[in-house]
């Protein structure tokens, strides 16, 4: 899997966790784009990314971190970041 393909999981899987919809990100930017992140058609920039997981209340790492996770095949359930 390509890094930006995992990114864009580990923000789909962050947002679900969370409890946000992709409508909810809208003072920051548009479901469209919210949608084309997590489909993985677009890359995400590290200002967005910011923005996003602000919203969300969760570090900016912590979502790259599950990216590069799950590019190598693993998930945040199997690894412990502490």
């Amino acid at each position: 899997m390509e890094l930006n393909d995992a990114v864009g999981q580990a923000l789909r899987i962050a947002r679900l966790r969370n409890g946000f919809t992709q409508e909810d990100f809208g003072s920051i930017s548009s479901r469209t784009y919210i949608s084309s992140l997590e489909r993985r058609m677009k890359a995400v920039t590290v200002n967005k990314l910011t923005s996003i997981a602000d919203m969300m209340g969760v570090h900016p790492l912590s979502i790259l971190a599950e990216g590069f996770l799950l590019q190598s095949g693993g998930s945040l359930t199997n690894y412990s970041l502490v």
